[in-house]
């Protein structure tokens, strides 16, 4: 159980919903209102398809690659590293904000990179290279911290009406303070397990 909560709160970490709320409310702005909840479900369902599918799968890419374990921690580390800073310190490129040209966008980018980015699925395959009879917990962990994203983007504009952007900047660069420290974590580990081979 442990492994599943601590797995689940750092996917929700990388997932950053409350960072997403004003990305997914600009790429939704020409989406009529009576659709725009049900678009947000259905990308954040492609999105979990995409992640459950990565946490299966990833292993055996990262085995038919032949990447060592050490350097897959150490990689994960640093791409953590990388999106927690952006997140402490953003930028006008923090985002891969993606060109909206029909009403109801269709994957990219909500599912995919807002949702299931890049670092989150690093950060999956890390978790499963590291133990992966663990992989029934990280599963649960991977669900519920999408669930709790999707509620969060699901009230989307509800959140932003009440709490107000600045609320939603000042705990996202808090999350990214948090994620600072598990990025240099996952990094010494693979620095040490690499040392210790």
């Amino acid at each position: 159980m442990e492994v599943m909560i601590s797995a689940a709160f750092t996917f929700i970490l990388v997932m950053d919903p409350l960072g997403n709320v004003p990305l997914f409310l600009a790429s939704l702005k020409n989406t009529a209102p009576e659709r725009r909840q049900w678009v947000i479900l259905r990308e954040c369902l492609i999105a979990l398809v995409v992640m459950v599918s990565f946490l299966f799968a990833g292993r055996g890419l990262l085995n038919l690659l032949h990447v060592d374990d050490a350097a897959l921690k150490a990689a994960g580390g640093v791409i953590l590293l990388l999106i927690s800073i952006r997140m402490v310190f953003p930028t006008p490129e923090r985002n891969l904000t993606e060109s909206v040209t029909h009403d109801e966008p269709f994957i990219v980018p909500l599912a995919v990179p807002y949702m299931a980015g890049p670092s989150l699925l690093a950060v999956i395959v890390v978790f499963v290279s590291q133990s992966p009879e663990s992989l029934p917990w990280y599963l649960g962990g991977l669900v519920a911290s999408w669930a709790i994203s999707t509620v969060v983007l699901y009230f989307s504009g509800f959140l932003q009406r009440v709490v107000g952007e600045r609320a939603l900047v000042a705990v996202e660069r808090l999350m990214g303070m948090i994620l600072v420290l598990l990025a240099v974590q996952m990094m010494f580990e693979g620095t040490k397990a690499f040392f210790a081979a």
